[in-house]
């Protein structure tokens, strides 16, 4: 039973990972509906979180639900919110079984939805393939525990650890294989961040590029003064993609007339020592709903996520040449007199991407 439950679990696994991006602030649950060894109901949360993925592999499995076995990558729900319980859509169904990846610390749920189950008289397995569901679910996880989404760092860099040349040049300096990945991690993210002088540097789109018609990332940007240039990328494109931008309270009224004018959706923050705060930042954006967060710079903006812990995951493409000590460094001054002061991260994968290399770090 193990090896089927397995094996099952990890196709809705799949499914919850194809949802990553496109259903926030909900989590992106799979559900594959097994009856005799045969999946006959399949679903994953929709495009803006509803319906869930129980109700839609329900659906489609019909009257052969009744008796069959559901495998969910996190705790079915117990409360009604846009949509009726899924753990007590389960039971009308007259499911006979159900395994569960990752147990819900939502507090509406927490537990609940098991003991409907349970309560129901229907056999319940938890923890299944617990640590790769708790991966897909990191996100939501990190929303609903610490108040803010799952942040990856994103660097490109020579591997003397630059971005660009002194004069600014920096395209490109990793190759076209990488780049597309790139794309695809972006629109595996709720939204794509980068720090306010990236955006006045590059004049970024900060969009999924050649990946087909795929839900779009909010854009992000952080800028105390809302020093952004009003005919940039990310102004023109303000009323077709979402642009959020998180400013100080000195930030001008002229100018959050023009940004909201545009389409943009400003979002308050804290100061602190005369640079926006990092932690209010992302409190902020978890506030909205944000699960997972793709930060790409620059420099300062890294050093300051870095220097307040809230950095989960650090994805690096390193290139084959040399830029030397008077080039743009990835990541600006942190300040450190010890090597233990400096964060460290483990590494959890690494690989070739075309001429460059990938590698992966998580705390």
């Amino acid at each position: 039973m193990k090896a089927q439950d397995n094996r099952f679990m990890a196709l809705a696994l799949m499914l919850g990972q194809r949802g990553l991006g496109q259903c926030w602030p909900n989590p992106s649950v799979g559900c594959v509906i097994t009856r005799g060894g045969r999946i006959v109901g399949r679903g994953r949360t929709a495009l803006g979180g509803a319906p869930h993925a129980e109700t839609q592999a329900l659906a489609q499995a019909g009257g052969q639900a009744r008796g069959a076995t559901a495998y969910v990558t996190l705790e079915p729900c117990a409360h009604h919110g846009r949509t009726p319980p899924c753990a007590r859509a389960l039971v009308d169904a007259g499911v006979a079984r159900v395994v569960i990846g990752s147990s819900d610390p939502n507090p509406q749920v927490n537990g609940q939805g098991i003991a409907i189950l349970r309560d129901a008289g229907i056999e319940t397995v938890t923890g299944v393939m617990q640590d790769r569901a708790d991966a897909l679910h990191a996100g939501f996880f990190h929303r609903i525990t610490k108040g803010r989404p799952w942040l990856t760092l994103k660097l490109a860099n020579s591997f003397d650890g630059r971005i660009a040349t002194a004069t600014g040049e920096s395209k490109w300096i990793t190759g076209a294989e990488a780049r597309r990945l790139v794309h695809a991690m972006r629109a595996r993210h709720d939204a794509v961040m980068v720090g306010g002088g990236t955006a006045r540097a590059d004049d970024p789109s900060l969009t999924v590029r050649d990946m087909g018609n795929v839900p779009q990332p909010v854009r992000v940007v952080a800028s105390r003064r809302l020093d952004l240039p009003l005919s940039g990328n990310l102004a023109r494109s303000a009323q077709d993609v979402p642009v959020w931008i998180c400013h100080g309270p000195g930030a001008s009224d002229d100018l959050r007339r023009a940004w909201e004018g545009l389409g943009a959706k400003l979002v308050p923050c804290a100061e602190n020592a005369g640079r926006l705060d990092p932690v209010s930042i992302l409190q902020a954006l978890g506030q909205a709903g944000l699960t997972r967060v793709f930060c790409e710079g620059g420099g300062a903006f890294a050093a300051a996520l870095l220097q307040a812990d809230l950095v989960d995951e650090i994805i690096g493409f390193t290139a084959g040449l040399a830029i030397g000590a008077e080039g743009m460094p990835s990541i600006g001054a942190l300040g450190l007199d010890r090597l233990i002061q400096a964060p460290r991260y483990t590494l959890m994968e690494t690989r070739p991407v075309g001429a460059d290399v990938m590698h992966r770090w998580q705390r």
